[in-house]
């Protein structure tokens, strides 16, 4: 079977380097807190250019300590994108603020400057986009109306660690950032994992309190907080990743642009970059009217494919009371005609075109 990412491959690459890593770490009995956690939030920090990372244990906390740390919280409204995973929304649900879903760019499926510009009421305390599949969303125009109307601006960095906008890290850009270190993750974990980035000391301390059950002395606790602790097992894995991360998005990116290249001339509508920033491929996401027929096809030769994401968060049951009036056109168009196919760095030349030929027997027939 052709996997959608080959993390065995990976691992073989870097075995050695992990499991000397893990022995030290095991023999050491420092698990939680310990040197490899806090190198790594050092390391990270240096390599997205940002002056705090702070080591969570799931990228839906680090978007929720994210959001708790800038003051957003009961009757405010976030405006972000209804075309991701659910825990971008529940983040904002954690922290007991309504999520206000908008429409998407057609072409990069990333939520548009135009529809948040139009939702802005005096509620609104923040903007959340997503970099979703590791395109970076249009921050500049996004910045500029957090400026102009005094918001806060959370990045949704969950599937774009590495991507950057003229040299500048996704997460490095508005007031704070989640990513999340899922092992299918551009640079993923071997479990859960996630990482809130910021510039601000002030929201670093509250990060850092929440992570750790409201405590900056031990058994002293200002605040109630939640065990949520990058452990030092995943720090290890994460280290050794991290010093390959360009070379496995570049890798990605070349997985990409060949699909593309090998796609372009059938009736499909194949991943557009916008030029605003660098893509880094986190998924490979196409759309067809033919998407049954192709992702069956696939399936019948044991190729990995996935629809992300089928049901739009404004469509889902349980926000489907507080969405009744809501319609997202673009979105729903999207969420009906996308399908991703396998796509990571170790996936070679000669696979992309044995998938691509499947992909062409749909529409020769």
């Amino acid at each position: 079977m052709i996997p959608m990412v080959n993390l065995k491959a990976q691992y073989a690459e870097i075995k050695a380097e992990v499991e000397r890593g893990l022995a030290e770490t095991i023999a050491s009995c420092t698990f939680i807190l310990g040197p490899n956690v806090q190198a790594f939030e050092k390391e990270a920090a240096a390599y997205l250019g940002v002056k705090h990372a702070i080591g969570v244990a799931s990228g839906t906390d680090a978007l929720h300590f994210a959001l708790r740390a800038e003051g957003i919280g009961f009757g405010d409204e976030v405006i972000t994108t209804a075309f991701t995973f659910i825990a971008t929304a529940e983040a904002i649900k954690y922290v007991g603020a309504t999520p206000v879903f908008v429409d998407i760019d057609p072409k990069t499926f990333n939520i548009s400057p135009e529809a948040i510009a139009q939702a802005i009421t005096p509620k609104t305390k923040a903007i959340m986009p997503v970099h979703l599949f590791g395109q970076p969303a249009d921050m500049a125009r996004i910045k500029q109306l957090c400026d102009q109307y005094g918001l806060k601006l959370i990045e949704d960095c969950c599937q774009s660690f590495g991507a950057s906008i003229n040299g500048i890290q996704t997460g490095g850009i508005g007031h704070a950032g989640g990513f999340s270190f899922f092992p299918s993750k551009n640079l993923g974990a071997f479990g859960d994992g996630g990482l809130v980035v910021t510039n601000s000391d002030d929201s670093a301390v509250k990060i850092k309190r929440l992570r750790n059950h409201g405590s900056d002395v031990r058994y002293h606790h200002e605040v109630i907080g939640y065990n949520s602790r990058l452990d030092e097992i995943q720090a290890v894995i994460l280290r050794a990743k991290l010093k390959r991360i360009d070379q496995y998005n570049q890798a990605r990116r070349h997985v990409a642009h060949l699909y593309s290249q090998l796609l372009a001339d059938l009736p499909l509508t194949t991943p557009f970059e916008d030029g605003l920033g660098e893509h880094v491929y986190h998924q490979y996401t196409l759309l067809s009217d033919r998407r049954d027929e192709i992702l069956k096809a696939l399936q019948a030769k044991q190729i990995a494919c996935a629809v992300y994401y089928p049901v739009p968060l404004h469509q889902q049951n349980v926000f489907k009371a507080e969405c009744a009036n809501v319609s997202l056109p673009v979105t729903e168009s999207v969420a009906a005609n996308c399908f991703s196919l396998p796509i990571c760095p170790f996936l070679d030349d000669d696979t992309i075109r044995e998938i691509v030929s499947v992909i062409r027997g749909v529409f020769a027939v």
